[in-house]
């Protein structure tokens, strides 16, 4: 089943150094049939623009992943860590039992990023942080990070759930078939993607459930993120 949200239809929140779109409830967006998927809680498309960001700010129990789309985004938390994630890049924080950081764009243009929070098998973990550069070649969805036992020989960004998270591009008239464990979630981050006789646009969402093997065609040039998620309840 393939539930797509149209970018159009998204959640909002405008200020003067953000653009935020929100895939699921989040702040002051409120939707009963929008609260997650599985453990997937949040996804949101925010443009942080050049000098802006997100001053200091608590979290705990909470698998936060920053997917940089455009720009740069620099990290600051309370353990000490700083660093900046380019686009392409990922980075993960294990927010446990308690973290305080802040997102800054330090860059003379916008970025542009997807912020993806997952709720941890475990609660008050150590939390930690963690940034990784990724190729950059068309042609294929890498693994980025994963809790998965069967991926960490492969190296990806670990984080606490059965979960896996893929990105990459796919070149125009490009087909890409990726095997699923439970349910998942894609976003269309730039181009056009065909599921079936489905069209999904940039800034596209798709939740999709109860298939085991996904077949993606590129209509042109896409970027793409993929959420793997654990079979979900009404599936089991």
């Amino acid at each position: 089943m393939l539930d797509i949200q149209r970018y159009a239809d998204l959640g909002t929140m405008q200020i003067d150094w953000l653009d935020a779109h929100y895939h699921f409830s989040f702040a002051n967006y409120h939707n009963p049939e929008r609260m997650g998927l599985g453990p997937l809680r949040v996804i949101n498309d925010d443009i942080v623009a050049a000098a802006g960001g997100f001053a200091p700010h608590p979290h705990r129990d909470m698998e936060i992943i920053t997917y940089v789309r455009a720009g740069a985004i620099t990290h600051e938390d309370s353990l000490g860590h700083r660093g900046k994630t380019a686009a392409g890049d990922i980075q993960v924080m294990s927010a446990g039992s308690g973290i305080t950081h802040s997102e800054w764009n330090e860059e003379k243009e916008a970025t542009r990023l997807y912020q993806i929070w997952i709720s941890p098998r475990t609660k008050g973990s150590q939390p930690r942080w963690e940034a990784r550069q990724f190729p950059k070649a068309e042609g294929a969805l890498s693994l980025l990070a994963s809790g998965r036992e069967q991926h960490q020989g492969q190296q990806p960004l670990w984080i606490d759930q059965e979960a896996a998270i893929w990105g990459g591009t796919l070149r125009a008239g490009q087909a890409w078939t990726q095997s699923l464990e439970g349910g998942a979630y894609l976003l269309v981050s730039t181009g056009e993607v065909m599921i079936g006789d489905e069209t999904l646009y940039a800034g596209d969402g798709a939740a999709i459930r109860a298939l085991e093997a996904l077949e993606i065609t590129a209509n042109q040039s896409s970027e793409l993120v993929l959420i793997d998620l654990p079979t979900l309840a009404s599936e089991s």
